[in-house]
């Protein structure tokens, strides 16, 4: 039996090819890869991701309509994401695979394209996994914090068209990057996020976290990497510097939300991006009033946001 009116989500992210379908303001289905990371490298060459995207594009597709339950022939819109941000400017070469792929099926198949941010994508997935979802059809806040972004945002929500406007965050290096190179240096495999979360849990030590540099609601990460190996340098047990380095994030980003709060009230606040699936991290973001989470399943890069988002476009054309 076919679906009827699917909606088709793409992402192609620097390390995760995502499809996904959604149907009357659901997921449906979703398929992801990750891209293969050398042992010892934090990251690939832009090329590399390209290449296995487009390697990996149609045998996800093969996987998602595999058999009779969904057809391609019920699609009735493509959603892909395009650019990592809704910023002038910005650009990574890993989104025109998925660009290529998702602009194909639409002139094929004649149903329209929309084209979104990945960072729009993140947010819609949070909006929908949140629980709460009806706290952000108008104004609020949202976090995302990435291996590429750690942006504080104030979001204007028009009828699911997302006016981002940078409020705070990182003014160097994004919280994932941080937590790739650490789990680097400890040989954890790439990208680190879950494997650190997993060795912090085991941790016994509480070491002393100390002050990062803050400007209201921006902070500076680049001191947090030094402070990480030296502790491992002299000694500290791996897991212990695992609970600090989430400890010291999860401060960064209560800092900053609260800096927020002065300044816009208690507006509702979304996290997302991979890294809001950390334990320790969420953990502590909890006791905050009025915040909201992506489910861990959609906190990491897919291409289910995009799906809704294409579906809720198409719906006002």
């Amino acid at each position: 039996m076919s679906a009827q009116n699917l909606y088709l989500g793409v992402d192609t992210s620097n390390y995760t090819t995502s499809l996904a379908l959604c149907a009357d303001g659901k997921i449906i289905k979703n398929v992801r890869r990750l891209l293969p990371v050398a042992d010892g490298a934090c990251g690939l060459r832009q090329s590399d991701a390209v290449f296995l995207h487009t390697r990996a594009l149609p045998e996800l597709a093969e996987e998602l309509f595999c058999d009779d339950t969904y057809a391609v022939s019920n699609l009735a819109g493509v959603g892909v994401s395009v650019a990592p941000r809704d910023a002038v400017g910005s650009y990574m070469p890993c989104f025109l695979a998925g660009i290529s792929f998702a602009s194909g099926i639409a002139l094929s198949h004649r149903i329209p394209l929309y084209r979104f941010s990945h960072q729009a994508g993140h947010v819609m997935a949070a909006i929908a996994s949140s629980g709460a979802p009806e706290q952000f059809t108008g104004d609020f806040l949202s976090f995302h914090v990435s291996g590429g972004t750690t942006e504080a945002l104030y979001v204007k929500n028009r009828n699911f068209h997302f006016d981002f406007t940078v409020t705070g965050g990182t003014n160097d290096a994004s919280a994932g990057q941080i937590i790739d190179r650490a789990g680097v240096l400890l040989k954890l495999p790439f990208p680190c996020g879950k494997a650190l979360d997993e060795l912090s849990q085991k941790s016994e030590k509480k070491l002393p976290c100390g002050a990062l540099k803050t400007d209201g609601a921006y902070f500076s990460m680049s001191g947090l990497q030094n402070k990480f190996e030296k502790f491992v340098s002299s000694g500290e047990n791996p897991a212990d510097c695992a609970a600090f380095l989430f400890e010291s994030i999860s401060r960064a980003l209560i800092k900053s939300t609260m800096a927020l709060r002065e300044t816009y009230g208690k507006l509702p606040v979304l996290f997302a991006g991979g890294v809001m699936s950390n334990s320790l991290i969420r953990a502590r973001l909890e006791n905050l009033e009025n915040v909201y989470f992506a489910s861990r399943e959609l906190s990491s890069d897919n291409a289910c946001g995009t799906a809704l988002l294409c579906e809720k476009a198409a719906q006002k054309a």
